[in-house]
């Protein structure tokens, strides 16, 4: 700092003590981007000294800028450390919300004083409070992009947000039974109020994955619920076979982080009872969810298709054949009413049959993400063209449908998505 800065910085300070009563953490924060290396605090003394020295010792009273907010910063840490209580974390992040008065009055010492090397105040506010509530947990570091749990105190409501960052699992989820949803569906009737029709569960089917996954996570976590973010979906009437379904559990506002996810693995699969079983669980970052779920991955399919009229296993065979390509389909009848009615182009990248009768056969596809196979083989009253039907001449419709696989191709691997990288995971 020249000669020059540093007379112009103790003139500065001078004039600002000669205002009005300031603390010492709106003083030195002042002039925060000078000096490294030093508190707020420490700058301050040293500019009360300097201007003591041209007699200006400042004027006693509440600071006229923060209003004495930085004097509470110990008691907000506190209040922070103790509604945290028992939830556990490693990382932490504190915020401030400031009042209105506090930002205008900030703004226009700023403006006054031509303040050129000012900290903004909420940062040194959210540092102060940051470290006082490290220093009263005993642990824990500051993680201004994902921390495990985020304090935001809004000092002129007298009040304090705790968020506690989800815990992601990711995995595959294999179901080996009809008739069970990939998530919760709420009671169409009484939509998740419960009603006669549903029993009182406020439920439209007992069960879904998302509930047989995430029950024992949920319970190990302490936590209030659990999201299963799936790679694509398979229908309730449909089994996913194979190596399973890519997929991240996202456990909600867990008290306890630090679980063994393939333990918890095993506790899915001995209580879902050969429903639904779960593989190659392990803790991952949140950006695994945005990754499972936008990766377009091919899928192979076998269906029991039923026919209106005889088909020969050789016309069967042509009709498949004429399909492989490019597939137009308009959104299904059957989910009209909760997606965007649009026509998509999918392809189909193979076809086979595997057993052949007059009125019914099973065979299988390797198709693109998003293709809707039971409307491939009916055509959906013209919506899906073309469509095995309307190669056939005859109606067709799918009896039973089975996932085999869905492709590896663009999902992360485990070290991809690991934190840490311990065979539990954790």
């Amino acid at each position: 700092m020249t000669g020059e800065v540093l007379a112009q910085v103790a003139l500065t300070a001078a004039n600002m003590l000669a205002a009005g009563p300031i603390c010492d953490a709106c003083l030195g924060g002042a002039f925060g981007r000078l000096g490294h290396g030093l508190t707020n605090e420490e700058r301050a003394r040293s500019l009360r000294g300097v201007a003591a020295l041209v007699g200006e010792r400042g004027k006693p009273g509440p600071c006229w800028v923060c209003g004495d907010v930085f004097g509470e910063a110990e008691a907000w840490a506190a209040r922070a450390r103790a509604e945290v209580g028992e939830i556990e974390f490693a990382t932490y992040l504190c915020a401030v919300r400031p009042s209105l008065r506090w930002q205008e009055a900030e703004r226009l010492l700023v403006e006054r004083f031509h303040l050129a090397h000012a900290e903004p105040q909420k940062h040194a506010w959210n540092r102060t409070v940051g470290k006082a509530f490290e220093r009263l947990a005993g642990h824990g570091t500051v993680d201004f992009s994902d921390p495990d749990v985020k304090f935001t105190i809004d000092p002129a409501a007298g009040t304090i947000e705790i968020d506690i960052a989800s815990v992601f699992v990711y995995g595959r989820y294999r179901k080996l039974e009809r008739g069970i949803p990939q998530t919760h569906w709420p009671c169409r009737r009484c939509r998740g109020r419960g009603c006669a029709e549903c029993g009182g569960t406020g439920k439209q089917y007992a069960d879904s994955v998302e509930e047989l996954v995430g029950a024992p996570f949920v319970q190990a976590c302490h936590a209030s619920g659990a999201i299963l973010h799936g790679a694509g979906r398979e229908d309730i009437d449909a089994r996913m076979l194979g190596s399973g379904r890519p997929f991240v559990l996202e456990i909600v506002r867990p008290h306890v982080r630090s679980i063994d996810a393939r333990a918890l693995g095993g506790e899915v699969n001995a209580a879902a009872r050969g429903r639904v079983e779960v593989s190659n669980l392990r803790l991952c970052r949140r950006d695994a969810v945005g990754i499972v779920k936008e990766t377009d991955a091919g899928k192979t399919y076998r269906a029991r298709v039923e026919f209106e009229k005889d088909v020969s296993p050789d016309a069967l065979v042509a009709a498949l054949d004429s399909l492989v390509g490019d597939i137009a389909q308009r959104t299904p009848r059957r989910v009209a009413h909760r997606r965007a009615d649009l026509v998509r182009t999918r392809r189909l990248r193979a076809a086979r049959v595997t057993r052949s009768e007059l009125r019914e056969a099973e065979i299988e596809m390797v198709t693109d993400g998003g293709l809707y196979v039971k409307e491939l083989v009916s055509g959906d009253e013209g919506r899906t063209e073309p469509s095995l039907a309307g190669r056939l001449g005859t109606a067709a419709v799918v009896r039973e449908l089975d996932v085999l696989d869905i492709s590896s191709d663009g999902f992360p691997d485990a070290e991809e998505v690991a934190r840490g990288g311990s065979p539990s995971g954790e």
